[in-house]
């Protein structure tokens, strides 16, 4: 059910059920970040977990540690939902999956690479990890050529690369000196462990301008969803529309994997819930987002309370779930005719 509102010459559609649940995830993301603010070395209760957020008594702890590991969590989270929702888009398949078909490794394989060649900097890092994921995105586009951007084809042949990819990373990793390596080997896991405001400061600006670049394409995607006859008659540049979705896709991906490693089943699942709840016939952006900032905020305060030595990385947790996950999706995939 819609509503239109109007309001002299400009007028608004605003569908009931998809605002109804991402509300809904909103608040349910808002009631996690109270949790995730109050869990440290012993649980505050929500009385001081407020006085150190306005700046009161142990204002360092809940501004300075756990403040910023909850903002990577919700921004995080949805721009790898977003990620999702484009190559998903793209794919025409919920397998398509920057995680699934290698963009993620491909992410990966250029950040080791300026870490145990360059000993990078921050810029430096995230600049290869992007040039990486797209390097993994051309190869993924001209092996698959025969049946385009799209189709289970390209979904396998990503699959593969990804297996190709994950070798690679692992020899470089093996190749590194022993301290580079070991931090290499934690770093993959995928953690928000020890992200600070120093960590997040360029990446966020980065994130939101890439943001707005996908809400401007947010029409023109809309119509591509419905076929490429329909798009084309209705004037949108298919192939240029496509290039900028994968730059847009990967870059979100890979400034993820730059500071937090490689987190692995947001963006593969996180379209896929948006949509159920919605009830949209194609991959809506802001769902996903929301479904995104959802789940791994949960995933890492699930990786928090879980009984370990020391806290566990969010990519452990997502890792799991996101394994039974892929298997009830590519049964499902192959069985159809």
């Amino acid at each position: 059910m819609s509503i239109v509102i109007r309001k002299g010459p400009i007028s608004a559609r605003i569908d009931v059920r998809v605002t109804v649940a991402v509300a809904a995830l909103a608040a349910l993301t808002v009631m996690l970040a109270g949790v995730a603010l109050c869990r440290g070395a012993s649980w505050d209760t929500p009385g001081e977990m407020l006085t150190g957020l306005v700046g009161g008594d142990g204002s360092l702890v809940v501004q300075q540690w756990r403040l910023p590991r909850v903002i990577a969590g919700i921004v995080f989270g949805a721009v790898l939902g977003l990620a999702g929702a484009i190559f998903q888009g793209l794919t025409r398949n919920p397998l398509g999956s920057p995680d699934v078909i290698g963009l993620d490794a491909g992410a990966y394989t250029g950040a080791l690479v300026a870490i145990t060649v360059l000993s990078a900097t921050s810029t430096q890092l995230a600049a290869l990890s992007v040039l990486g994921g797209l390097v993994a995105a051309l190869v993924i586009y001209v092996l698959s050529l025969k049946s385009g951007f799209s189709g289970l084809r390209l979904i396998v042949i990503g699959i593969a690369v990804n297996a190709m990819l994950t070798a690679l990373n692992s020899w470089i990793v093996l190749l590194a000196d022993r301290d580079i390596a070991i931090a290499a080997t934690f770093w993959s896991a995928g953690s928000l462990n020890g992200v600070g405001w120093d960590d997040l400061q360029v990446p966020l600006v980065v994130l939101a301008a890439m943001t707005v670049a996908i809400m401007c394409l947010w029409r023109a995607t809309a119509q591509a969803t419905l076929g490429d006859e329909l798009a084309i008659t209705s004037g949108v540049g298919l192939a240029r529309l496509r290039l900028l979705l994968v730059i847009v896709g990967v870059g979100f991906t890979a400034t993820v994997t730059a500071v937090a490693g490689p987190i692995v089943f947001i963006a593969l699942a996180a379209p896929q819930i948006g949509r159920r709840l919605t009830g949209s016939p194609g991959v809506a952006l802001v769902p996903a987002a929301a479904s995104g900032a959802f789940l791994l905020l949960l995933a890492d305060l699930v990786a928090q309370v879980l009984p370990a030595a020391k806290s566990l990385p969010v990519g452990v947790i997502t890792t799991a779930v996101g394994g039974a996950y892929l298997l009830w999706l590519l049964f499902r995939e192959v069985g159809r005719p």
